[in-house]
């Protein structure tokens, strides 16, 4: 048996059905248990890695699923297809005012999974703690300086202050551990991430660094330009003892690393140089329905479409395996002939 260059098992695309009961699986064997929902494109921030100044064109209301069709979608994958871990995502989630009713459908069901969010921040301080009592578990915050002038024109929003008043919040309402998902600007993104471990030790937040990836709705992104885990490590050493963390890594992102000989950590997400395709555990269903097998694919499987026209729940099912069995062994992005995909970030989902 050969394998790819990710360690995957070197595997004709397979044109039989997927199997109709199970765990939800592709035909390399990776088994899909984290689901991410994004519940909506639009944002409150115009970061200049995702979206131009003036925003994009938004998904017109009508396709955007129901809170009552994206609860339905929730309970087929939890109770049929054996989601455990669910993470709601944007575009920017807070701007949804249905989030707490969704997250609260969530954790009633049963079996009951992890609930997450990954947010920009601004407004968590005054929906932290009803995100708890609604069964939020755990928060990932979106910083990428700690700096109020970077800060402002990486996102070209004067709002520094508010994304730390929302950390500050998640804290005190025990949305533990925290962690702040940085990407780093080109130029000053070797001093932005001492500024960040810096801020993240002090404060009891867990660092999470992520190589830029090709997502932006201009699609200017540059792998030439791209700090990469190397040279975030590198410059991070110049400040930091840093250690392996021995703990294994699972399906997990980051590779991880002890700071300073404690038990702080530091985590360097390489989607670009040290791809992790071979472990990925994860389903996508954007704000409009579509189920999509990976972040970059370039094909979805509208579900939207099956719920609104009366499928039941195992036709709903089957759709959803049948795209998960077909997903590829790896994103692309170095191969040569790599097609960025249509929709950016801010449409897809974290």
């Amino acid at each position: 048996m050969t394998v790819t260059a990710l360690g995957l098992p070197t595997v004709s695309r397979v044109t039989s059905p997927a199997p109709a009961a199970g765990p939800l699986v592709d035909t390399f064997g990776r088994i899909a248990t984290d689901l991410r929902v994004s519940l909506t494109d639009r944002c409150n921030l115009r970061c200049t890695y995702c979206m131009p100044a003036e925003g994009l064109d938004w998904l017109p209301g009508e396709e955007l699923l129901s809170p009552a069709e994206l609860i339905r979608l929730l309970r087929i994958a939890v109770t049929r297809l054996g989601i455990t871990n669910v993470r709601f995502t944007g575009g920017e989630p807070l701007v949804v005012k249905h989030l707490e009713e969704v997250v609260a459908a969530t954790a009633a069901l049963r079996p009951r999974p992890e609930i997450a969010l990954t947010t920009n921040g601004l407004g968590l301080a005054r929906r932290a703690q009803a995100l708890v009592d609604a069964g939020l578990n755990r928060v990932n915050v979106s910083l990428d300086t700690v700096d109020a002038a970077r800060f402002a024109a990486i996102t070209r929003r004067d709002r520094l202050d508010d994304v730390i008043d929302g950390l500050a919040a998640a804290q005190r309402a025990g949305l533990g551990p925290i962690k702040v998902n940085a990407v780093l600007d080109p130029a000053t993104g070797r001093e932005d991430v001492v500024d960040l471990l810096t801020f993240c030790l002090e404060h009891g937040y867990q660092l999470r660094v992520i190589e830029q990836m090709p997502l932006d709705a201009e699609h200017h992104w540059r792998r030439d330009q791209v700090l990469t885990a190397d040279d975030i490590l590198s410059t991070l050493r110049g400040h930091f003892t840093l250690t392996p963390d021995t703990a294994p890594r699972g399906s997990a992102p980051a590779q991880l690393w002890r700071v300073n000989g404690g038990d702080a950590t530091v985590g360097v997400i390489a989607s670009v140089t040290k791809a992790f395709c071979a472990a990925c555990d994860r389903t996508r269903l954007t704000a409009d329905g579509q189920v999509r097998n990976c972040l970059f694919a370039t094909s979805e499987t509208d579900l939207r479409a099956l719920l609104r026209r009366g499928a039941d729940d195992a036709e709903i099912e089957a759709s959803w395996r049948q795209t998960m069995w077909q997903k590829a062994a790896g994103h692309g992005i170095n191969d040569p002939d790599f097609v960025q995909p249509n929709r950016p970030m801010s449409a897809i989902g974290g």
